[in-house]
């Protein structure tokens, strides 16, 4: 059996590495691994391979940046001709950007079966570009594989049928828990005891020069009451060298590896973000995240999670930021099959074991491996 797993951008990294490993354990499959290139940058794709395991792409694309449009279509002319060649079982595809939907569509025209890892999130916000790839993607999958039930909610209300839909949970953190003990090994490098750590690169935050103005004033007025830890997104910098601002008071950082990264995570005092894998990460460490957003795709990490959504507001950033620094910080609880084990449930139903992994007793099952 023929597996081939389409990544572009490094949150299809952490969700591909523990998919990789699970299969790699079965005798009967092969698999191919194709990067489309869609992040280029040393941190935000080599060292990324390196620190979760991944092993060389069989082949890169190297289509980098560009409109949504010129992207897309680079991404489909290539994989094209490496489906042609490769002639896949099964092709799997990670997520909600560019290279997700190409493949899908790709994979549609040449009859090849796909299969999509986090299926079925929906803001129900068609301005994002995610949303559309979310929504065509799923149209054209063969296999869904959910990682909470709204995901199976949203899939039934768009006419999926019931048998393409599969809860396997978060495979996001399959390698959060695998890495999270390399994180102790981090160094501090001068941070003070608590911070503040930011994330921003959503077009709604960052493409409008007087919104991201605003608010990185709001972040340096923030770090009067609390230091303020920003590695800047390469997009968000480009966009930051044209504002009138002044964030010498930030303390800005470059991208960062994902173990350095996730040592941040694990021990700011609060998380400002409008990225969804944030929102999913800090929900299972604990970690009050405050979301720069008006809507989320992932709506159970503010009802079971540790997140809540602000949108723009400067005011409300303050003062939920002062709520935290007086002990008042929203308590959540780790969704259901966010375990580590997913992985392993995506490679069993790949493989055809048959077996039902939705619901609670996919939890049970895993549990007592």
């Amino acid at each position: 059996m023929h597996i081939l797993h389409v990544v572009g951008a490094r949150p299809n990294f952490m969700k591909a590495a523990p998919v990789l490993r699970a299969l790699g354990k079965r005798m009967h499959v092969r698999q191919s691994l194709v990067h489309t290139g869609q992040h280029y940058d040393v941190n935000m794709s080599d060292v990324f391979f390196r620190q979760l395991g991944i092993p060389t792409p069989d082949v890169n694309l190297g289509v980098g940046s560009g409109s949504h449009a010129r992207q897309t279509a680079e991404i489909m002319n290539g994989l094209e001709g490496v489906m042609l060649e490769r002639k896949p079982d099964v092709v799997l595809v990670y997520g909600d950007v560019n290279s997700t939907v190409a493949a899908a569509l790709v994979c549609a025209k040449l009859l090849i079966t796909v299969a999509h890892v986090e299926a079925g999130l929906r803001s129900f916000d068609r301005t994002m570009p995610e949303e559309v790839n979310r929504i065509v993607t799923d149209q054209l999958a063969d296999i869904l594989l959910t990682p909470s039930e709204d995901g199976d909610r949203n899939l039934r209300a768009e006419g999926i049928a019931a048998e393409k839909i599969h809860r396997v949970g978060n495979v996001m953190i399959d390698s959060l828990v695998e890495l999270l003990p390399a994180t102790a090994d981090v160094p501090r490098n001068g941070l003070a005891d608590q911070y503040a750590l930011v994330t921003l690169h959503r077009p709604s935050n960052v493409d409008d020069s007087a919104t991201l103005n605003g608010i990185i004033e709001m972040l340096v007025e923030l770090s009067a009451a609390i230091q303020v830890v920003f590695p800047v997104h390469p997009r968000t910098r480009q966009r930051m060298e044209t504002l009138t601002a002044d964030f010498s008071r930030l303390h800005l950082l470059e991208p960062l590896p994902y173990i350095e990264f996730l040592a941040l995570q694990k021990n700011a005092t609060v998380v400002i973000t409008d990225s969804g894998g944030i929102q999913e990460e800090t929900t299972y460490l604990g970690v009050p995240c405050l979301t720069m957003r008006d809507n989320t795709e992932r709506p159970i990490t503010v009802e079971m999670g540790t997140n809540i959504l602000i949108g723009q507001s400067g005011r409300r950033l303050l003062d939920e930021v002062q709520r935290i620094l007086r002990g008042e910080a929203k308590v959540g609880v780790v969704p259901p099959l966010w375990d580590g084990y997913t992985g392993e449930r995506i490679a069993e139903i790949l493989c055809g074991a048959g077996a039902d992994f939705t619901g609670a007793s996919a939890g049970v099952r895993m549990a007592g491996r």
